[in-house]
């Protein structure tokens, strides 16, 4: 079911229509560093009378649990999830935020992206991580990656029949702003989140939940290693079940 409604998406004009649909995904996968599956490396390091004052450390510090304990710029503690499989996975998406380096659908708090299939999720976090590496000015490097499974439903903005919108532009200086400005929006009128064509991978659609609670039924899969080798195409292994 889909319903057109209005958003001030263009600030110098009459507002853009959005199609507003009530959709339920069964299974999204997003892709997320296996670095963040594993336990610290310090704890093989120190002794287990020392482990409270590591946890001491990593709470004065973690965005998560900072946020997780008094809220953060943009985002209520009462926001987060707690006490469900995964709900630290689900709060740092939303608690890691880069105002200066925005994302397409979010600048001041986090987002969970996803895709529908793995494929589109490959392709996605691999065009970010090749960015990161140009401007290094080498292309090489190692990162595994762990899909992580989730159910989202209830009510999206909708942009799968409008592929020329701004906020899929590919070139980040206008799709970035223009996104962001759709996010917020959505939003504001309490939507779940925005589902999208992806801007990498031709054909993949994309989901980006902008609320915590609208991540449901975590729970984790493949992992998967990347490897640049001189190349900004990655060569992509599946490593582990």
């Amino acid at each position: 079911m889909s319903t057109p409604c209005a958003a001030a998406s263009d600030p110098h004009g009459a507002p853009e229509p959005l199609t507003i649909v009530r959709e339920a995904f069964r299974r999204t996968v997003r892709l997320v560093s296996s670095a963040r599956l594993r336990p610290p490396v310090l704890e093989a390091l120190v002794s287990k009378d020392e482990t409270d004052a590591l946890a001491e450390i990593e709470g004065a510090t973690s965005a998560r649990l900072i946020a997780e304990e008094r809220g953060a710029e943009g985002l209520d503690r009462q926001e987060l999830v707690y006490g469900v499989p995964y709900a630290s996975f689900i709060n740092a998406s939303f608690a890691y935020a880069k105002p200066r380096e925005p994302n397409r659908f979010n600048a001041r708090r986090g987002a969970w992206y996803a895709a529908l299939a793995v494929e589109t999720s490959m392709r996605e976090v691999a065009w970010h991580m090749t960015e990161f590496l140009a401007r290094s000015g080498e292309f090489r490097g190692v990162v595994d990656y762990a899909e992580m499974f989730a159910s989202m439903a209830g009510e999206f903005v909708d942009l799968r029949g409008t592929p020329d919108d701004p906020c899929l532009d590919p070139d980040p200086a206008i799709g970035y702003p223009a996104g962001n400005a759709l996010a917020d929006t959505a939003r504001a009128r309490g939507l779940n989140g925005i589902i999208y064509p992806s801007v990498r991978h031709r054909g993949g659609t994309c989901i980006v939940a902008l609320w915590p609670h609208a991540v449901q039924s975590v729970a984790p899969g493949a992992v998967y290693r990347f490897t640049w080798s001189e190349s900004p195409e990655p060569a992509i292994e599946r490593v582990s079940d």
